[in-house]
């Protein structure tokens, strides 16, 4: 006998990328009691990743819960990026409704579109909130027709259509029926998910049925599976079986060890919990995201959907330059290979494959940002590596004709620089589908269909062209007949010539030829990439060379060296600049680009044969 369970609410936070998730959330702990009184708040708690703080991204689902009059919320808080969509897709199916979160300038963005298609896919119920009120130049009542008009767009059900609109500011912490910003707290918010999300619904009586959909992991108690209960109960010590609607083969016999729930920001021990609750199970070594644990006596799997496929592949190998091995802390494929597959422990979009050679790994994920964040984490752990250039994945369709993965770029900028963008994406194989102006006409909207491999290396010429003021946002938009080569790079690297330190003098006559990456004092070594020429082929320098001491004295002739400040890349400049001959070189302590042949005559050699 089916029956909702009143005492809970299960209800997720989706938005695109910026628009206050994170900060909304913030405030439903502050205003519900979690902080004690005098409590040191960090801004962002959710936020628990040191990346995720530098970067201000939400990259993790997480979950937590509030007490409201009576009433137990389980929030999850939802990636805003489209290479985490991903977590986006799979956190839906532990939810009973969600909270869309708007920003009330910039109205509905791409990934606003990418998580609601999802969650009206599912038949879930959406409280629209429209975030930022407070911005001086907020339009709440032109963005509420927007949202309209993608739900419409989106084929919602009337009952969708008719979902509650909440105005709300989540940095002074206030939320309001009514778009004019009057409320004095986060009550409406509250009062509306009590009243609009509907309660979880279950059999009390049948056999436990739990699906995970999230995957932790803790050194300590190894992989910790997250899910909502949606049958019957489930108690510490039970015997429960594993199985899996896409692997009907998979069926094993586990013991729960330890059963969580969540509140706050932390987990409490519970000995049972019933239909609705999100649980964090742990003590089941062999629990994937996509499992279902059952009772013995009535196994049956619970659909969950496929996972989106990866659509870009990085080669990760041992590092064989001069300098490997004096930086990094674990430096052999061994502890490489285990530290990729354990990754694949948390995230369900990475793909890890072995290679030919024991010494290099396939990495396939969602997007560039995807897998830097790895390589950031594994350099900060202490790995030391080798990266390749991004390449796209492509597929072959039933025609045998080569297709490959397409991607909707959304770009607002500046009136004057929109056709610089047009041009650069132009050759870049992107097509212009829409043209607009907002914010009053000072700012232009461009809608692109680009090749996903067009984007790569884009984003800093992206910065560059627009001084900064540009914004571009890309959803991932299926796969498309290959559109024909594109040429990355247009200007090529300055190479060190010989091994040694960099010394002012030799840095000083290299200038000439280009911008330099590197300072005097920096270790280099033969074939290391150490800036970029404003040429279109690669030039050898000698940044070690000294001047040679004589005896004449001529007036000016010993005069300081200036010295240009050298571009220092980030790692996601890095990956941008690198070009497919060469390599990028990660360790706790440098980021190096080098050539992926060092020696001169064999890379001219290699050249010659293409």
């Amino acid at each position: 006998m089916r029956q909702k369970r009143e005492d809970v609410r299960n209800v997720a936070i989706i938005a695109h990328v910026d628009h206050g998730k994170t900060t909304l959330v913030d405030e439903l702990l502050k205003q519900s009691g979690v902080f004690r009184e005098g409590q040191d708040i960090t801004e962002r708690v959710m936020d628990s990743n040191d990346i995720e703080r530098e970067r201000g991204i939400t990259i993790l689902s997480k979950n937590t819960a509030v007490m409201y009059k009576g009433t137990k919320i389980n929030i999850v808080d939802t990636p805003g990026h489209a290479d985490f969509g991903g977590e986006v897709e799979r956190v839906l199916k532990m939810v009973d409704g969600v909270i869309l979160v708007v920003d009330a300038f910039e109205g509905p963005m791409p990934q606003t579109k990418f998580v609601l298609r999802k969650a009206l896919e599912l038949k879930l119920p959406v409280i629209v909130c429209i975030n930022k009120i407070d911005r001086p130049e907020a339009r709440p009542d032109e963005v509420v027709d927007e949202v309209l008009e993608l739900f419409l767009e989106l084929d919602a059900d009337d009952a969708q259509l008719d979902c509650p609109f909440v105005y709300a500011s989540a940095k002074t912490g206030i939320a309001s029926m009514d778009s004019d910003g009057s409320g004095a707290s986060m009550e409406p918010l509250f009062e509306t998910i009590v009243n609009y999300i509907p309660a979880p619904e279950g059999d009390p009586e049948a056999g436990t049925q739990v699906l995970i959909s999230t995957i932790d992991y803790n050194e300590y108690v190894g992989r910790i599976g997250i899910g909502k209960v949606d049958n019957g109960l489930i108690r510490v010590n039970q015997e429960v079986v594993i199985c899996n609607h896409h692997d009907p083969g998979k069926q094993s016999k586990v013991k729960v060890s330890k059963l969580y729930e969540f509140d706050g920001l932390g987990k409490v021990d519970v000995k049972e919990a019933g239909i609705g609750s999100i649980v964090a199970i742990s003590g089941i070594a062999d629990i994937h995201i996509g499992d279902t644990l059952c009772s013995p006596e009535a196994i049956a799997p619970i659909p969950f959907q496929k996972i989106s496929e990866p659509t870009i592949a990085m080669q990760f190998m041992v590092n064989d330059s001069p300098l490997a091995g004096l930086e990094g802390k674990y430096v052999t494929s061994r502890h490489i290979r285990d530290r990729l597959f354990r990754e694949l422990n948390t995230d369900v979009s990475l793909r890890v494959e072995e290679t030919d050679t024991t010494e290099c790994f396939k990495v396939s994920g969602r997007g560039e940002l995807h897998l830097s964040v790895l390589i950031e984490n594994m350099r900060r752990e202490g790995y030391e590596f080798a990266v390749s250039k991004a390449e796209v994945l492509y597929h072959t369709d039933e025609n045998g004709k080569r297709t490959e993965p397409m991607e909707l770029a959304y770009i607002d900028v500046p009136n004057e620089f929109a056709g610089a963008v047009i041009e650069k994406l132009g050759q870049r194989k992107g097509e212009l589908r829409n043209m607009g102006s907002i914010s009053g006409g000072t700012y232009t909207r461009l809608e692109f269909s680009i090749p996903a491999r067009g984007l790569i290396g884009y984003r800093g010429e992206f910065l560059t062209d627009t001084k900064g003021n540009g914004i571009l946002n890309t959803v991932f938009d299926g796969y498309a007949p290959y559109k024909g080569d594109i040429q990355y790079r247009k200007l090529g690297s300055l190479i060190a010539f010989e091994a040694g330190e960099s010394i002012t003098y030799g840095l000083f006559n290299a200038q000439e030829r280009g911008t330099l990456f590197i300072g005097a004092g920096e270790k280099v070594y033969a074939g290391m990439v150490v800036g970029q020429t404003g040429r279109s082929e690669d030039i050898e320098v000698n940044v070690c060379k000294k001047k040679q001491l004589t005896n004449t004295r001529a007036s000016g002739s010993d005069e300081a060296l200036r010295l240009v400040p050298p571009r220092i890349l980030s790692m996601e400049q890095c990956l941008d600049f690198i070009d497919t001959d060469e390599l990028l070189e990660v360790t706790p302590a440098h980021l190096r680009i080098r050539k992926k042949i060092l020696d001169p005559t064999l890379r001219k050699r290699a050249a010659l044969r293409k």
